[in-house]
């Protein structure tokens, strides 16, 4: 029972991996819940959002594009430190906006708002660039941006100290034609959990909402096998709302 239960948990939201429901005692087969059984997850905002890799999702609305990278995030179930891989642009011809510190939040499954983490948390904990590392190692490409967004942009909200190169500022500089790319931390109270979540970014007049399903290694390895089936159902239309 707790294996079905496991089963139809993951399958409930979008990035949900399972796909398989336990038999009966005996050996069989499993049998492949269709994917129009599973239900997407629901912004509390008008949004669209997709999956364009296996740990990269992409939301947007009439004034914001974002970009969400979350591989490492999702290897490090238990840890206190977020790691998340953002690109942040503009719709074209919404003018200049600058977004603050404050304009970055995580949502987590037992429904907390998160800050982004200030330079000083950062700074003081010092296992972050060993994570830092990791992240560079093993990382997704987050070149999804609209045609528009084609000026390279980085962005630094924190800096590691100790590095001299190593810079931070508070704030992003957005421009339609500017792809801005940078690294995210949230220090997340208890450690970070399995489930659904949300980056939420806060522009001028609208936010957006990234949905990101921290997975479970059973789930992980059967998404794996599937998340293009997921992404072509979503922009089909074909999940359950």
């Amino acid at each position: 029972m707790n294996r079905i239960r496991r089963h139809l948990a993951c399958l409930s939201l979008l990035v949900a991996a399972t796909g398989t429901v336990a038999g009966p005692a005996v050996a069989q087969k499993p049998t492949p819940i269709p994917i129009t059984e599973v239900k997407a997850p629901q912004p509390t905002v008008p949004e669209i959002f997709t999956l364009e890799g296996e740990f990269v999702r992409v939301a947007y609305n009439n004034e914001g594009y974002v970009i969400l990278g979350y591989r490492t995030a999702n290897s490090s179930v238990g840890d206190e430190w977020m790691l998340l891989q953002a690109g942040v642009t503009l719709r074209r011809g919404v003018k200049y906006q600058t977004l603050l510190r404050d304009a970055f939040s995580l949502r987590t499954p037992d429904g907390k708002t998160i800050p982004l983490s200030t330079q000083k948390e950062y700074g003081l904990a010092g296992y972050l660039p060993a994570l830092n590392k990791r992240a560079s190692m093993v990382r997704d490409s987050l070149n999804y941006f609209p045609v528009d967004a084609n000026r390279p942009c980085g962005f630094q909200l924190f800096a590691d100290l100790g590095n001299a190169n190593s810079v931070s500022f508070d704030q992003v500089d957005l421009a339609d034609n500017r792809a801005c790319v940078g690294r995210l931390f949230f220090k997340v109270p208890g450690g970070i959990s399995t489930g659904q979540h949300w980056l939420v970014v806060k522009f001028a007049g609208s936010e957006v909402q990234v949905p990101f399903r921290i997975l479970t290694k059973e789930e992980g390895k059967e998404f794996g096998k599937r998340w293009e089936e997921f992404k072509k159902a979503l922009d089909d239309g074909l999940l359950n709302k």
